[in-house]
């Protein structure tokens, strides 16, 4: 069990200080800070299952199993949450669609063993070969492809109940602008709580079914979550691996953003730890695409947590995660979610996929990223309109969908682009370090780890 030094009188935070991640403040103030963590990774660890099909129960279980393993594996010195990554949303909704389930989470599985082998190269030879592969334009156009391709999944569920669809999009947006700090994180949130209950209001108003909470009387209070088994020996999972590979550039621009963010409101020594942030990533999101959950990454909702409150402590983590797992044991939780009305899921993903695409804008705006050259204007516009128009190839049964295609676009454009402008001397990019991927919403001024 880890071991923390008291941080000054382990009430409060030492004026000009922070709570470094080998301190704790005393426990009940840890445990307190511990279910902030909660609350603020929750609304977006609980989306992704709902939105993709998987059982919410199992993806909390392996969220908070994924977290203490990566406390364990960055030997304490990195506070961090695992939750449920937006960038596996289009894969795994695509892949459910044409192979299943399992083919589906044989595709996290791959990811989660692609980020693992990845970080024990970074641990050992540095980051900088990956800022050359994925400079910020590529990067930004990556991120972006990814939300902007699911547009028409948010449309699908939005036109099935336009009027809380609607409501439920304003709350957020409403939200997202009245609230600064913690609540203005969770918008999205008090979106989804907001548009529920109007749907709750409409049922019994118009006696239309719009929920139905049969499955919540009949689940039990305590139980094991529903677990899925991987599965690599149908015929069309090897094609649907394919379309994961790309979210394993998402996933390594947020852990070493996170790292970074980190390392600058605690100790530069901090960003030694980015190979094995990696390696436990990619651990926990094998382990937890191998028995049903959501693949896992670091969660900027934290970030924003820690920012707030200046408690770096991993203590906070190991209360956190182990909370998320005492949580998952109730079926009962996992089928309120499960009630969620289409109408609500369409008004907030409306608004949540367009910010997973903003966000790549950011990386691009964050590192002004130079539009006048061509190399990064086709980089960036190609790849976006094969992601939104839905670009596919297709070779038998072997099939490459719009976020391959468009991450392949991207990389390819901007790196043979680079060398012919390089060798002609018509004005090549010279990219820069990997940025750091910010989370969804949130108050700007309290969040942003730089």
């Amino acid at each position: 069990m880890p071991v923390w030094k008291l941080h000054g009188n382990g009430r409060t935070v030492e004026p000009g200080a922070v709570v470094r991640p080998d301190e704790r403040l005393n426990w009940p103030a840890t445990i307190a800070v511990g279910v902030q963590h909660v609350v603020a990774m929750f609304g977006a660890t609980f989306l992704v299952p709902v939105l993709t099909g998987f059982p919410v129960s199992t993806t909390l279980l392996f969220s908070g199993i994924g977290t203490l393993l990566f406390l364990l594996v960055t030997r304490n010195k990195l506070p961090s949450y695992l939750g449920s990554s937006f960038a596996f949303i289009a894969p795994v909704t695509a892949a459910t669609a044409s192979a299943g389930m399992g083919s589906a989470l044989a595709g996290i599985v791959a990811v989660g063993v692609l980020l693992a082998a990845i970080g024990f190269v970074v641990q050992f030879a540095g980051i900088g070969w990956i800022d050359k592969l994925m400079p910020p334009v590529v990067a930004g156009a990556i991120v972006a492809l990814i939300g902007f391709n699911l547009a028409p999944v948010a449309w699908d569920s939005y036109q099935q109940q336009p009027l809380p669809a609607t409501i439920t999009l304003a709350a957020v947006i409403l939200f997202s602008v009245m609230f600064r700090g913690f609540l203005g994180r969770i918008s999205i949130v008090l979106g989804v709580v907001v548009g529920y209950l109007v749907t709750v209001v409409l049922q019994l108003v118009t006696g239309e079914q719009l929920i139905d909470f049969a499955p919540v009387a009949d689940a039990a209070w305590i139980g094991l979550p529903e677990f899925h088994l991987a599965d690599f020996a149908s015929p069309g999972t090897w094609s649907v691996i394919a379309m994961f590979l790309p979210v394993v550039l998402v996933l390594i621009a947020e852990n070493v953003g996170h790292v970074r963010g980190v390392a600058t409101m605690t100790d530069p020594s901090v960003n030694r730890s980015t190979g094995r942030a990696l390696i436990a990533d990619g651990a926990a999101t094998t382990l937890a695409g191998a028995f049903g959950g959501s693949g896992t990454t670091t969660y900027g909702e934290n970030i924003g947590v820690m920012a707030a409150t200046r408690v770096y402590s991993t203590a906070a983590y190991w209360v956190a995660g182990s909370a998320a797992i005492v949580l998952s044991l109730s079926p009962k939780i996992g089928a309120v979610f499960n009630t969620i009305p289409p109408g609500v899921l369409g008004g907030v993903t409306t608004a949540l996929y367009g910010l997973i695409g903003i966000i790549g804008i950011k990386i691009w705006v964050d590192n002004r990223v130079d539009f006048s050259r061509p190399v990064n204007q086709y980089t960036a516009a190609v790849s976006l309109v094969m992601a939104i128009a839905g670009f596919t190839m297709v070779w038998g049964e072997f099939s490459l969908g719009p976020i391959v295609l468009g991450a392949a676009a991207a990389l390819v454009i901007y790196h043979l682009g680079n060398l012919v402008a390089r060798l002609r001397k018509t004005g090549a990019d010279d990219g820069g370090p990997i940025p750091a991927v910010g989370q969804l919403g949130g108050d700007p001024l309290d969040s942003d780890p730089r």
